[in-house]
């Protein structure tokens, strides 16, 4: 059974949901290092999307060294990469740059944009509460 559920946003490529919603089981506590990881079947299956999708999802996870697979041990969650701080800069940029577009897209001030931020931010370390890491 899959421990993330899929939230199909229009505009937004399968794909890419896939990622972020398994990241940030990841991230949230969800999925814990060393947890087995769906197979491309039993993840296509339970997200009801393209087995193509499922596998490219899980080689892009491994790719991006959120997930290792071992030989007749299967894929599972590997520890979070840790980034230098140059990469975490480079990689933070081009998102930053896209949330102050959309921001000022909606009208949003800078205070709610801080404020949304550290809202998610908060509702991330209450799933690492929920589910035991502190």
């Amino acid at each position: 059974m899959t421990p993330f559920k899929l939230n199909p946003k229009s505009g937004q490529s399968i794909f890419d949901q896939v990622v972020f919603a398994a990241t940030k089981a990841i991230l949230g506590g969800a999925l814990k290092p060393g947890d087995a990881f769906p197979s491309v079947r039993a993840l296509a299956k339970d997200l009801k999307i393209h087995p193509n999708t499922a596998h490219k999802v899980i080689q892009h996870l491994i790719q991006e060294r959120w997930l290792v697979s071992s030989p007749g041990r299967g894929t599972s969650v590997a520890e979070p990469p840790q980034a230098r701080s140059g990469d975490r800069q480079r990689l933070l940029s081009q998102e930053v740059e896209q949330l102050v577009v959309e921001a000022r897209r909606v009208g949003a001030t800078l205070d709610e944009v801080q404020h949304s931020v550290e809202s998610h931010e908060k509702s991330l370390q209450n799933l690492k509460v929920v589910s035991g890491d502190d």
